[in-house]
């Protein structure tokens, strides 16, 4: 029986851990919103929902996590656009994290087509 609570105990503890550490690095909304007034805004608008032309997609409103996985993807190449892996390369996983988050926050203006 005291094995049994034991092994509960711990596994308890392993999964609130893991949820817990589900980002290794907690974002900055604040920061984000400078970084992305630095290098995101000339293309994709301040708020990340008025781009400067139809070509560059509206970041407002996304999952925070696509918007990190896709600047990880451009940073390491995995996917490919030569202006975007210009714009990601410098980027620090704080920088990722902070500018995901930021543009998670504001309001979307996403439209169905259907």
């Amino acid at each position: 029986m005291m094995i049994s609570r034991t092994f509960t105990t711990l596994a308890a503890l392993a999964v609130a851990a893991g949820i817990a550490s589900g980002s290794a690095v907690a974002a900055d909304v604040e920061a984000g919103k400078k970084k992305v007034q630095e290098v995101c805004a000339a293309c994709h608008g301040p708020d990340g929902g008025t781009p400067t032309t139809p070509d560059y997609p509206k970041l407002a409103g996304q999952h925070p996590d696509y918007l990190a996985k896709a600047l990880r993807d451009y940073k390491s190449g995995q996917r490919k656009n030569p202006i975007m892996a210009g714009m990601a390369a410098p980027l620090t996983t704080a920088d990722i994290e902070n500018i995901s988050q930021y543009f998670a926050s504001q309001p979307g203006n996403l439209a169905s087509r259907y």
